[in-house]
Parts: C-alpha cells; structure tokens; sequence
C-alpha cells in the first residue's frame, strides 16, 4: 500500500496494524517513496545469539553426514532437544496461521 505523508495522518495506528499482518506500507512525500513501515522480528535475537542457535540445529546433519544414520532415539532426542529450544526463546505468541493472511481482506471480509 502507498499513502502520501498528509493521508497518513491520524492513521498510524492502522496503518502500524497492516504492517504488522504482512502488508508494505510505504509512506511518500511529493508522490516519491520516503518511508516504508515493517514489523520488528522479536525472535531474532543478536547475531552471535542466532549463529549460536543454527550451530545447536545444524549438529543433527553433522551426524547424519559422518555416515551414520540416525535410530529413532536420536531423531526423536533431537525434536524434543529443539521444542524445548523453541519454548525457552522469547518468541511472538500473537503468531497465528488462521489470521495470517487477514491483509489480503477488507473489513468485510472480501478480497481487497
């Protein structure tokens, strides 16, 4: 969505809202692109803490790749090891794939 600087205003809160369900938001000035709104990512976490985190996953396929198949103890050890990663994360808990593809509707609920 494009909207001029003057339209937006008095309408961040829904235009904040789009963003945050997928939808660009670009905001111009003079009919120019100036400033595009999007979700900050709270999972993400700092660089070394995401390195740290694909290290932890990636040890399955270090594994598997020596040559050694993996029994389903270990296969199953190893889900359980990465759920119980998931549930420590400081992860999003307004995600929801039954209202992930909102921004494609109107307040109808018809095809926008």
């Amino acid at each position: 969505m494009r909207i001029s600087i003057a339209e937006a205003e008095g309408k961040l809160r829904e235009l904040v809202n789009l963003a945050e369900q997928g939808e660009e938001v670009v905001l111009t000035h003079d009919g120019a692109p100036s400033v595009r709104l999007e979700p900050v990512i709270h999972s993400a976490g700092t660089q070394s803490e995401t390195e740290a985190i694909a290290a932890e996953l990636r040890k399955p396929l270090l594994l598997a790749a020596e040559g050694k198949p993996l029994s389903y103890a270990q296969k199953t050890r190893i889900l359980q090891e990465i759920r119980e990663m998931a549930r420590h994360r400081n992860l999003p808990s307004d995600t929801d794939a039954a209202r992930s593809q909102d921004f494609l509707y109107d307040e109808h609920g018809l095809p926008k």
